[in-house]
């Protein structure tokens, strides 16, 4: 037989999809994987039983079916302040599609992105994939501030544009309106497009406010910004996303997109549209709920000796292990304390050189996911406290 595509040969399953099917047959607590698995709201799934009732089930527009796209640009305009209508929006099979339709528009192999670190690794692997050339900018917490100066050493004739995730997975970075604006100035001087990952933007902790790049001056031509609804609304399985940008690069994009999967499904579009008649209060309830899984998870993993630069947002903790070899076996790499989590607690957590190139930067963190239902989350903890407190 012949030999496969030369980008399927450096392909590996990931560390987030290993824990969970390292957990799927014992009796342990996933904390690795983003799985958000708090029920969707009602409102949401009516919705989706009366489109199904009613038939909606052939094909929407490539770009989504009209009351999304419109519900979605006022969201944008209002919650975001995006200049934009619903001819700007593109729904997608999940934020995922989104940004393999973005990368597919945007460059050609051999282009190169800039990438901050700890980074999605769903990001950097679809860039390499797509033969997109990387150059990544380390940070570190607990601040993860951003070294403006390596960043323009690092844009080559080469770079065509920056991702931007905030707030961010893993560690919970939430970009500042000073940050934005001096990245803003990067991008105008040298050329660059910017996409920014901004899914778990209603996520944000100690007063912080979130702040969409391409809502400042002159930042919308060049900026596809991305979210979807998977953590918002915890339908992770629903694969619903969407885009917006300049409307010459989202008509591409769902041109692309039509050629990939035709479009997202019709009536889990009709239903999600239904999320935007909910009231805001289900925003404040989310926040406050998080808050509080937050405290508990951090100072849990204080308490038994990590070392935890609190999340500024979404809903993961990278956390440092090194205390806990003075006093443990199996905590020689991230690897090995995954294992032993699992092992000694049943507890699920992502190696930390996941989210980084030089695998020695993450070999002695843990990612946690703190997106649970409150008392598996306690439970977790416990047995947490219990293995190794």
């Amino acid at each position: 037989m012949k030999d496969l595509a030369d980008r399927t040969h450096d392909l590996r399953q990931s560390n987030i999809r290993a824990i969970t099917l390292l957990l799927k047959d014992t009796n342990g607590i996933n904390l690795g994987q983003g799985i958000c698995d708090m029920p969707t709201p009602d409102p949401i799934k009516a919705g989706a039983h009366a489109a199904i009732d009613g038939d909606e089930s052939i094909y929407s527009f490539y770009g989504g079916i009209a009351p999304l796209r419109e519900a979605i640009a006022e969201k944008c305009r209002t919650y975001n302040r995006l200049p934009v209508t619903a001819d700007h929006v593109m729904v997608s099979v999940g934020s995922t599609g989104a940004f393999v339709s973005t990368l597919l528009t945007l460059f050609n192999p051999g282009d190169e992105v800039i990438v901050f670190e700890p980074y999605y690794g769903y990001h950097v692997n679809l860039l390499t994939v797509m033969g997109i050339g990387i150059r990544t900018i380390t940070t570190t917490g607990p601040d993860w501030e951003i070294d403006f100066a390596a960043v323009e050493a690092a844009i080559s004739d080469k770079t065509k544009a920056i991702i931007i995730n905030t707030p961010g997975n893993p560690n919970g970075k939430v970009w500042s309106r000073t940050e934005l604006e001096t990245m803003l100035t990067l991008l105008e001087k040298h050329d660059l497009y910017a996409i920014t990952d901004e899914i778990y933007e209603y996520m944000l902790y100690d007063g912080r406010e979130h702040l969409s790049l391409a809502s400042l001056p002159g930042a919308f031509e060049r900026t596809i910004t991305l979210s979807g609804f998977s953590k918002t609304y915890n339908m992770t399985g629903w694969r619903l996303g969407y885009a917006t940008g300049p409307r010459e690069i989202i008509d591409r994009m769902g041109l692309l997109s039509d050629l990939i999967y035709i479009c997202a499904p019709t009536p889990l579009q009709h239903g999600v549209a239904e999320a935007f008649s909910m009231s805001d209060t289900y925003f404040d309830d989310m926040a406050t709920a998080y808050a509080r899984k937050r405290e508990l998870m951090c100072k849990t993993l204080e308490d038994i000796g990590f070392l935890v630069p609190w999340p500024q947002g979404a809903y993961y903790v990278l956390a440092d292990f090194s205390p806990l070899r003075k006093r443990f076996d199996g905590f020689e790499d991230d690897f090995a304390a995954t294992r032993t989590l699992v092992d000694r607690a049943g507890v699920g957590t992502v190696a930390g050189r996941s989210f980084f190139t030089d695998e020695a930067d993450g070999s002695s963190c843990l990612r946690f996911c703190f997106a649970k239902e409150y008392p598996v989350l306690e439970d977790a903890c416990n047995r947490l406290r219990s293995a190794f407190g």
